[in-house]
């Protein structure tokens, strides 16, 4: 039998509460071992455990797309479909976060320390509804 790793040294080597874990084999995404009716992965379970963490963090991606990633079958459904859209989904959030970043950078301009919304460069940029009378 191959090495096992006891889920408590899983817990503290990659910082993931031991819920997550729990979790993560319900909606499985990662496959236990059972030794003494304690949970151990292998080493294979390991690499899966740091590839989630991975496209969690570094991806940005949800559990959802991680599932998509990691039961993909040839000609079934196509990982790269998921990514692309992932893709695409970042280059939007970049987009309305670098609107913000520049909006605010503007706002920073406003001579006034108060009631901003009597600053003048803010009211000058807004278009309001014709009187009626």
């Amino acid at each position: 039998m191959p090495p096992l790793t006891p889920i408590a040294a899983v817990v503290d080597h990659f910082d993931i509460p031991l819920s997550t874990l729990h979790y993560w084999e319900r909606r499985g995404l990662i496959t236990a071992h059972r030794r003494s009716g304690r949970r151990c992965y292998d080493q294979d379970q390991l690499y899966r455990i740091a590839l989630i963490k991975q496209w969690q963090s570094t991806g940005l991606m949800t559990l959802d797309e991680i599932t998509t990633l990691l039961t993909a079958r040839p000609g079934q459904n196509d990982w790269r479909a998921t990514v692309t859209t992932h893709i695409a989904t970042i280059d939007t959030r970049m987009r309305a976060l670098e609107s913000a970043r520049h909006y605010l950078h503007w706002l920073l301009t406003c001579p006034h320390t108060t009631h901003l919304d009597h600053c003048p460069n803010y009211r000058a940029s807004v278009t309001l509804p014709e009187d009626d009378a």
